[in-house]
């Protein structure tokens, strides 16, 4: 099994569920891809499998992922402060995995009838998804 987590910004919030997956033992190779060299330094620092970065890393590892895990702006061309560009959108959403996506009112996307939780209490959510 393949898992992608892609994040940007800083990477905390893709560090935080690659910590959470590994924790719970999920057998899989949890790729790592940082929009920005910054996200993925910090999402490498949780100990994915492999990691990259970059608009091709995102193309590449998406063709062939049983799940991708990130924020909801990976879905928003132009969002995560622009990091998302139109073909990293297009590559999460054409994905043939199943896409899990933590709400997040930061790229001015609200999703009508998501419980408002914690961060944390998400990235568990995710884990027991997968499971």
């Amino acid at each position: 099994m393949k898992i992608v987590v892609i994040d940007g910004q800083g990477g905390k919030m893709g560090a935080a569920i690659i910590q959470e997956l590994l924790i719970a033992h999920v057998s899989a190779d949890i790729i790592a891809v940082g929009t920005n060299s910054s996200a993925t330094c910090a999402m490498i620092g949780a100990r994915p499998t492999a990691g990259a970065t970059g608009e091709n890393a995102v193309i590449v590892n998406c063709r062939d992922a049983d799940y991708v895990i990130g924020p909801m702006g990976i879905i928003v061309a132009d969002a995560l402060h622009g990091e998302i560009t139109p073909a990293m959108a297009i590559a999460v959403g054409q994905s043939r995995g199943k896409k899990i996506l933590l709400p997040s009112t930061r790229c001015n996307t609200h999703i009508v009838g998501v419980q408002d939780q914690s961060l944390n209490e998400y990235i568990k959510l995710i884990t027991a998804q997968i499971k």
